[in-house]
């Protein structure tokens, strides 16, 4: 879903959250090319069928339902407390289950990944005593960083000296998460200093982290027959979320109120500022992010990847199109809807660049299997007439 700004109704090109989302599906492309073999191991080879991917976009609904419904009916209540735990929780685990996968590191990056963890660890520690992030958790954050580096310089002070050969190793896989957790508790959660930085840019650096991990994750979990399933339900769901009831939209500012990284935000490039001198910025949530991902890396496998790349720069200019128009669009269905509509499909902008590449390829692929069938095609032996 990608949520509305407040731009005049004109055409407005915008070059940064396209090219997010061009990069984004990109890296996760290619990378899974790399990791798949040991995350199908990690799932157990299991695929979604047809009902599992029917259960998945109704689970889907029915969660971004009661997230909108209570957060209008009780806001701040304790739902929404459930529901960080909730976020923080997968989040957490989705770090530590592939940071585990591939713990199985020479010395040599383990030690380096490990000072690189505790450097960031001891450089926001020390941050936090500045004046200007200063604030009554000021002394317990600058301990927990404090003490997380030491954590992880211990690692790589163990890993230098260890003589046992482990192929997982927590003591590492437990470093991401746990950074993750102190930067989002500590600059998020209980942060009153006068400088902002987990939102927007800790946030969408972590939504970035998140995006491609669960685009790996779960691309192995589709195949061509249940992702093009997946890619319909789910784009008509979205449309009547976003457009005909309104809940995602609800649901997007629940979220983004909570701090968690579903969304990532981007100021429009060029810039476009409010009639208050402010920059304007887009959204554009995870989920997205995911359904474009999972459409090029099943596409990849189907036909290759230059038709792979070609669906992601297809998705990403059909995504830029659509946004320029974006105002326009909602002017005109707002009347129609009764209401101010907030937001628009982000799926339907998706697979409107992808659907095209698809289909010329499936043509041009029954073209050539008619013809070479029809040139295989025996012929009837001449009949000689009798001397």
């Amino acid at each position: 879903m990608l949520p509305s700004v407040n731009f005049e109704a004109m055409p407005n090109l915008d070059l940064a959250m396209p090219t997010a989302l061009l990069i984004v599906v990109t890296v996760a492309l290619f990378l899974n090319r790399r990791v798949e073999g040991k995350l199908i191991s990690t799932v157990e080879e299991k695929e979604f069928k047809t009902r599992d991917v029917i259960l998945l976009v109704v689970f889907i609904a029915i969660m971004i339902s009661v997230i909108a419904y209570t957060s209008i009916i009780n806001p701040g209540g304790v739902f929404q407390n459930v529901l960080l735990i909730l976020f923080l929780s997968s989040y957490t685990m989705l770090l530590f289950t592939f940071s585990y996968i591939f713990t199985n590191l020479t010395r040599a990056r383990a030690q380096l990944l490990s000072i690189g963890f505790g450097t960031a660890s001891l450089a926001a520690g020390l941050a936090s005593l500045l004046s200007q992030l200063a604030d009554a958790y000021t002394i317990y954050r600058a301990a927990a960083f404090i003490g997380l580096a030491v954590f992880c310089f211990g690692v790589a002070a163990y890993e230098r000296f260890s003589v046992s050969v482990k192929k997982g190793k927590w003591y590492i896989a437990a470093q991401p998460p746990a950074i993750f957790l102190l930067l989002f508790v500590f600059f998020n959660f209980l942060y009153e200093g006068t400088v902002a930085l987990w939102f927007p840019f800790l946030m969408d650096l972590f939504g970035f982290t998140f995006a491609i991990l669960i685009i790996l994750y779960l691309s192995s979990m589709f195949n061509w027959k249940t992702v093009g399933l997946f890619a319909v339900l789910l784009t008509m769901l979205d449309i009547i979320l976003v457009i005909g009831t309104g809940t995602m939209v609800t649901a997007a500012k629940q979220f983004t109120g909570l701090g968690l990284p579903v969304l990532v935000y981007l100021p429009n490039v060029p810039f476009l500022y409010s009639a208050d001198g402010l920059l304007l910025n887009r959204g554009l949530g995870l989920g997205d992010f995911f359904f474009a991902g999972i459409l090029a890396v099943q596409t990849y496998k189907k036909f290759g990847r230059n038709t792979a790349l070609a669906s992601t720069v297809a998705m990403a200019v059909a995504f830029g199109v659509w946004e320029a128009y974006l105002a326009d669009i909602l002017t005109l269905l707002n009347p129609i809807m009764g209401r101010e509509i907030g937001g628009f499909p982000g799926t339907l902008m998706i697979i409107s660049g992808w659907a095209p590449v698809v289909a010329y390829k499936l043509l041009k692929a029954k073209s050539e299997n008619k013809t070479v069938a029809t040139a295989m095609e025996p012929t009837e032996p001449a009949v000689t007439q009798p001397l």
